[in-house]
């Protein structure tokens, strides 16, 4: 009797590890679902090329180089809205002297438009003094298991400071994660 209760168990406990060792096909996996809120965090680069206001069009990379290195969070409400805060250091480079010349506090509305587009409304405060708002075109171009890789158009308009009002387009490129 001893002998058939050892058995037993034995041959219970095999079963058991074996049916925990298999994997699933690849079929019988399921699509990842995401659950809301969902929080996903960013990293990128961001130029200035060329900038509109009264007194004239100033580009980057002429007389002098603007860069922007914004690091965000994107809190998804849902699969079509979200909110995103957003903060920008700037270095400025200008007759041989490199130094931070603004930062930027970007809150704003992230809304998915589909096919990896997002359109994204933010509010613009920066330690300049000038404030405004900025409308971005973002789209995915590359999706990976854990991160995904991005380019954005932004176009930034700014008040303020005794300055004469401006349009900027840049160019944004990035890491999602």
């Amino acid at each position: 009797m001893k002998f058939y209760s050892t058995g037993l168990l034995f041959i219970l406990l095999s079963a058991s590890f074996s049916a925990l060792a298999q994997t699933p096909s690849p079929q019988a996996t399921p699509a990842p679902v995401h659950v809301y809120p969902r929080i996903a965090g960013y990293v990128g680069i961001i130029h200035p090329i060329i900038t509109f206001d009264s007194d004239g069009t100033h580009t980057n990379f002429k007389e002098f180089y603007t860069v922007g290195m914004p690091t965000g969070i994107n809190i998804w409400k849902s699969s079509k809205i979200g909110f995103s805060f957003e903060a920008v250091p700037f270095v400025r480079t200008e007759n041989g002297v490199s130094k931070m010349s603004n930062f930027l506090f970007h809150p704003g509305v992230l809304a998915a438009l589909g096919k990896g587009y997002t359109f994204v409304g933010r509010a613009a405060f920066e330690t300049s003094g000038r404030f405004g708002f900025t409308p971005i075109l973002n789209k995915v171009v590359r999706r990976n298991k854990h991160s995904n890789f991005f380019v954005a158009v932004p176009l930034p308009v700014r008040f303020g400071n005794d300055k004469p009002s401006s349009v900027t387009a840049a160019f944004q490129f990035g890491l999602g994660f």
